[in-house]
This record gives C-alpha cells, structure tokens and sequence, in this order.
C-alpha cells in the first residue's frame, strides 16, 4: 500500500514548488510579450515590397519554426560562450523562448492580417488616411481578433515549453521539482504536484481559447451573413 501514498501525500510539496512556477510564468510573460512584437514586426516585413525584407522575415520565422527550443536553448547558452558571448541561464531561456515565439506567432499574425478584406485599405485610402493610421485605426484592431485565440493557445505551449529550461539551471517548476525528488525520493508525488501546477494554468487558458475561438467566429459568421432584402414603403404600396 506504500506505493500508492502518492496519491494523498502530492498536496505537499506544491508549496515547494510555487516559486518554481511564479518563474516559469515571468519567463512566459518576457518572451511571449517579446516574441509578438518581433512576430507582429516579421508579418509585416513579410508583406513588404521589398524582396530583401520579405527574405529576412522569411528566414528568420523558419529559423524559429524550425529549430527546436532544446536546441536553441544550448546553442545560446553553451554555444555563443565559444565566441565570448556569456549569458546566464535565465537570460538565455528568455532568448531561445523569443525567438521560437517568434517565429510562429508571426505566422498566426500574418494570417490574421491577410484575413482583413482589401476592401478595408481603399477605404482608408479614399479618406486620405496614410498606411501607418490605416494598420493602426483600422487593420490591426480586426487582425487582431483573428491572431488572439491561436496566440493564446501559442501562450500555453510556451508556458510548457518553460519546462526544458531545467537543462539550463533555471530554477523553474521542473527544476525545483527534480531537487525536491533526489532529496526526498518521492518522485511521482513530487512530479504529480508538478504536473497539477501546469494544469492548474493549461486547462483555463485552453477553455478561454476555445470561447474566443467560437465568439469570434460566431461574429465572423454574422457579419457575412447577407442581410434580408428591405421593402420599401413605395414597393409595398405598388403591390396593394
């Protein structure tokens, strides 16, 4: 029966872990605020009309699509030491995080981008209006109820993501859990209050997701929706 005290015991060591998790949800917050904004600024150099800047966003989104976070995470802090460049373990996360963060929400953003009708620019053009207040009074506010439900789910698997940064010595969850267990030898309680931790964040964000998918979506659909033909006043006299 000792093998399942785990069971009872987990509640234990999830205020052990709850400094770990206020780590893991700053790293989220530093790299996702920066990866968007570098994301928000490579979907728009992807639109350019320059094929310059169009080939650096194109690298530089399937660099960070393409390479995997654990990778990038020891190519930065084991890697640049080669070249003089030292970064601490934090630092580093915060980098690879960003980059990777990058690299797919410019996609989710550009799509949103694309989604606004063309329509919308001449009729900004038609006010006079220049491109910078076009993206900013019109363009952006409606691409970004398209981008927010995929980047909120992006958000949730880089809060995940948080967790390889124990290969580095981040003292996030994972890390304090893995000094918890060698200390205790509990490790499936250790893990479990661990895992609990994640989905107590994972599973709200996945349901606000969902909502904001099926609002917007619902908005979308009834925005489209034809409206049905009015008569006039004059028609329905002539019919009478």
């Amino acid at each position: 029966m000792n093998e399942l005290n785990w069971i009872v015991d987990w509640p234990q060591y999830i205020p052990e872990l709850l400094p770990g998790l206020w780590i893991a949800l700053g790293l989220t917050a530093v790299s996702c605020t920066l990866g968007y904004l570098l994301g928000f600024v490579l979907a728009l150099l992807a639109e350019a009309r320059s094929k310059t800047l169009r080939l650096i966003s194109l690298v530089i989104v399937e660099l960070g699509r393409g390479i995997p976070v654990l990778v990038l995470l020891f190519i930065i802090y084991q890697g640049l030491p080669q070249f003089g460049i030292l970064l601490s373990s934090t630092p580093s996360a915060i980098l690879a995080i960003t980059f990777s963060a990058a690299g797919y929400s410019s996609e989710m953003i550009r799509a949103g981008l694309n989604a606004v009708p063309k329509g919308q620019f001449e009729a900004a053009s038609s006010l006079s209006m220049s491109m910078r207040d076009t993206y900013r009074f019109i363009i952006v506010p409606q691409a970004a109820r398209i981008s927010i439900p995929p980047l909120v789910n992006l958000t949730i698997i880089m809060f995940q993501i948080t967790s390889l940064t124990t290969l580095i010595a981040v003292p996030e969850i994972m890390q304090r859990a893995n000094i918890i267990g060698s200390a205790t030898f509990e490790y499936m309680s250790v893990y479990t209050a661990a895992a609990v931790l994640y989905l107590a964040l994972t599973l709200p964000g996945a349901y606000l997701s969902s909502r904001l998918e099926r609002r917007i979506g619902g908005a979308r659909r009834r925005a489209k929706k034809p409206a049905p033909p009015a008569l006039s006043t004059a028609s329905s006299g002539s019919f009478g």
